[in-house]
């Protein structure tokens, strides 16, 4: 299979500062890549040189097997920034329309592509009278003009309330499904742990990690953590098994291990039969993860 987007060595200065230093990955279609980084890390750099709005120092970038701000590449990529910024006198309506006559498409679409963000309720309402979610969503309906192969989204979910960011992540399942590439960046890591097929770190410009969540616990190697509860009357057996756990103040028992000693730690729990009343395994989070891979100076 193609990939949607692949950068090779990918290489940005500003002045005497290395931006991006030898990035290279790839992103077929239908996958979902979570791009994830501290301010400074490099992903706004990143993100403006696949979308064509800033040129790069080396390397090779390939957006929909073309150059990145090809007139082929802008009609097959769509963008969502974090805040996005609409003509407050006109409706959500009004404003779709118009941006569906400038890319060619027909305008009536506009009212089926408010529909599928949740915004046909709002549709003839000024966007100045739009709440901050509001907005954002009109700017979600608007990358979906023209199918786009590649959809790069810069922290989407920002002033999006709880349910809000659920049907969107919905919404990005079903582009996935139809074929759409999708690279997203966010903050909000315990959203993206789950719904994204890759994740990628940036630190200092480098690309740090890169892979499954699965396969980067794997290699990061951090201690897999433990709740023993204990059934009533056998709180003192139980620290006796135990001796190297910690009880809280509700006397349950604090463990964590390597991953390599996970099972045999849960076989020796479960050996204790009826004197464990439940068990809560904790796997380092995406968090966790992010912090291991992504540590700079003075952390």
């Amino acid at each position: 299979m193609t990939p949607t987007l692949t950068l090779s060595r990918l290489t940005k200065r500003f002045g005497g500062m290395e931006a991006l230093k030898a990035v290279s990955l790839s992103l077929e279609p239908g996958k979902r890549a979570a791009l994830l980084g501290h301010n400074g890390a490099g992903k706004s750099t990143l993100m403006k040189i696949v979308l064509g709005l800033i040129p790069f120092d080396g390397g090779e970038v390939s957006v929909c097997g073309a150059a990145p701000g090809s007139p082929s590449a802008r009609a097959q990529v769509a963008y969502l920034p974090e805040n996005v910024a609409f003509h407050p006198a006109l409706t959500g309506e009004e404003q779709l329309r118009h941006y569906l006559a400038l890319r060619g498409e027909s305008p009536r679409q506009a009212m089926e592509l408010l529909g599928r963000v949740g915004l046909a309720h709002a549709a003839q309402r000024r966007i100045g009278t739009y709440s901050k979610g509001m907005r954002q969503r009109v700017g979600l309906a608007q990358t979906l003009i023209g199918r786009p192969r590649l959809l790069v989204l810069d922290e989407p979910t920002s002033g999006l309330d709880p349910v809000s960011r659920r049907d969107f992540y919905d919404l990005l399942d079903g582009l996935a499904a139809e074929g759409t590439a999708i690279l997203l960046s966010s903050h909000v890591l315990t959203e993206v742990e789950a719904r994204t097929d890759s994740i990628l770190i940036l630190s200092g410009g480098q690309l740090v990690a890169e892979g499954t969540l699965a396969a980067l616990r794997a290699r990061a190697a951090l201690p897999v953590a433990f709740s023993v509860f204990p059934a009533p009357g056998h709180e003192a057996s139980l620290a006796a098994a135990f001796p190297e756990a910690a009880a809280d103040a509700d006397g349950h028992l604090r463990l964590s291990c390597t991953q390599a000693e996970k099972l045999p730690l849960i076989a020796r729990i479960a050996a204790l039969g009826d004197h464990v009343a439940d068990l809560d395994v904790v796997p380092p989070s995406l968090e966790d993860i992010y912090s291991h891979f992504s540590r700079r100076d003075g952390q």
